[in-house]
């Protein structure tokens, strides 16, 4: 099954789309305590939709929900979607970060998520400030915050091929598990790197200045064949990866939420699924400041 990844910009903010014209079994998990999302419900085991046809990862906190109307107006008219009567309904699930800091009052909307799906390309999984990750940053408990932007990983084990694409607006630092390092995050007057996690649980620091300016949000893509169920377990053991590799990490001025899509090529091993899955992520996290 083909995937198509696109991505767009406006001003200081933007849209990654990930685009499943034939459909694709999906599955959500939200970890954070203050996100923004849309159709995620569609998603749970026991309703009634089987298939989406994109994820769209938008900036510009609640106000680039609107990009996802742009989405499906391109799969609309392309006949992607759901038969409702003489109506096509793309299902496109959408999750977003709070970039909006400073003055700049400019958001996503529908024309932004269009052009991103006019962008699309299969397998289009590149890193950098692009798309819903042009105004991310990281390390925001404390010190000065640090850029960062979309991350992309692949894990293959044998014939399972598991990508993430993670938009990386997270609160905490980014921390290398290997090393031991923190990589990016918050920096003192100096310039110096600020171990956030130590320093909270040494003299307690607050998140005061946090609130409202974070989120990871993303999706890993597996070509495991997958129930909606399994994706659902997917989504969320994903967040594992997010926990290695982000320090604090869901934290209440955190919206963390994570799609997984089934491209439905390979039957698979799901213990192996899961773990490819949380290795991507983990790793998409590290690409995204890179």
């Amino acid at each position: 099954m083909q995937i198509l990844i696109g991505h767009s910009e406006k001003a200081t903010t933007g849209v990654t789309v990930i685009l499943a014209p034939e459909g694709a079994v999906a599955g959500v998990d939200v970890r954070g305590s203050a996100p923004g999302t849309r159709e995620t419900d569609l998603l749970r085991p026991g309703n009634r939709v089987e298939k989406i046809h994109a994820v769209a990862l938008c900036g510009g906190s609640a106000y680039g929900l609107a990009a996802t109307d742009g989405v499906m107006k391109y799969l609309s008219e392309r006949g992607i979607g759901v038969n409702v009567g003489k109506h096509i309904v793309p299902i496109v699930p959408a999750a977003v970060i709070f970039d909006i800091n400073g003055d700049t009052l400019v958001y996503p909307d529908a024309e932004t998520g269009y052009r991103a799906c006019e962008n699309a390309a299969p397998d289009n999984f590149i890193s950098g400030k692009v798309g819903a990750g042009k105004g991310a940053t990281v390390g925001k408990f404390m010190g000065l915050p640090q850029a960062s932007g979309v991350g992309c990983a692949t894990v293959r084990h044998g014939k399972i091929v598991t990508t993430a694409v993670i938009v990386n607006n997270a609160v905490g630092d980014v921390y290398d598990m290997d090393s031991g390092r923190v990589l990016a995050g918050a920096r003192d007057a100096q310039g110096n790197l600020i171990d956030q996690y130590k320093t909270i649980l040494a003299y307690g620091a607050t998140a005061t200045a946090a609130e409202g300016f974070n989120t990871v949000i993303g999706a890993v893509i597996t070509n495991a064949v997958l129930t909606k169920e399994q994706a659902n377990k997917a989504a969320a053991i994903a967040h594992d990866g997010l926990a290695m590799s982000v320090r604090p990490t869901h934290t209440m001025a955190d919206g963390d939420t994570l799609f997984c899509l089934s491209r439905a090529e390979i039957t698979a091993d799901f213990n192996l699924v899961l773990l490819t899955a949380e290795e991507a992520v983990r790793l998409a996290i590290i690409n995204s400041i890179k």
